[in-house]
């Protein structure tokens, strides 16, 4: 796949430990633990994403929002389907592990 699928996230930096959550309307709700200063949550953003989606970090850009919780980024290499049950699954383990 040559394209590129945009996603909508909403951020939550400082958190305990980084982890899909869900859906968050349209977009995914996703938690980092760096905080906000100096692009670092947006750096821990790109890795948990390509941790998550087993994509190089390249294949994962910040396109909007890097000041603000609510951001897109672009991805390369994935369907839209299968980056929404990668997604999904990991949503899911997070769940399972909070329980």
């Amino acid at each position: 796949m040559n394209g590129r699928t945009r996603l909508a996230l909403r951020v939550a930096p400082g958190a305990a430990r980084p982890a899909v959550v869900g859906r968050h309307g349209a977009a995914w709700k996703v938690r980092v633990a760096a905080p906000p200063e100096g692009g670092r949550a947006n750096d821990a953003v790109v890795r948990l994403l390509a941790e998550t989606l087993e994509l190089p970090r390249r294949d994962v850009e910040i396109v909007s929002g890097h000041g603000a919780r609510d951001k897109v980024v672009t991805l390369a290499g994935l369907t839209p389907a299968e980056i929404e049950r990668r997604l999904e699954s990991a949503a899911e383990s997070g769940r399972e592990e909070r329980r």
